[in-house]
């Protein structure tokens, strides 16, 4: 319904705009997948110029081996991002 497609876009644009605030990145990636089950697949990616795969799709071909890697030089830890997206949504 109507109703229910915008709740669902407005949780990729909550998750959107947490990954801006909390990361900086270069870009955002949005894809939304279904393959054989139909069902609601959102990616909602943080891209940074030195990331491995960047600008090709983070599936695609391995451009570089970022050094020190990407994980290490985001400016906050996965787990506080987490964080800060259950609190994006109230939880």
């Amino acid at each position: 319904s109507p109703a229910e497609r915008a709740h669902c876009l407005e949780a990729v644009v909550t998750v959107e705009q947490v990954l801006r605030d909390a990361l900086s990145p270069t870009k955002i990636n949005l894809a939304a997948l279904g393959n054989l089950v139909p069902h609601l697949h959102w990616h909602v990616i943080a891209r940074f110029a030195a990331d491995s795969h960047f600008p090709q799709p983070v599936w695609g071909a391995r451009q570089r081996t970022p050094q020190p890697p990407t994980l290490q030089t985001l400016a906050v830890p996965l787990d506080e991002l987490d964080r800060r997206i259950q609190r994006a949504f109230g939880a």
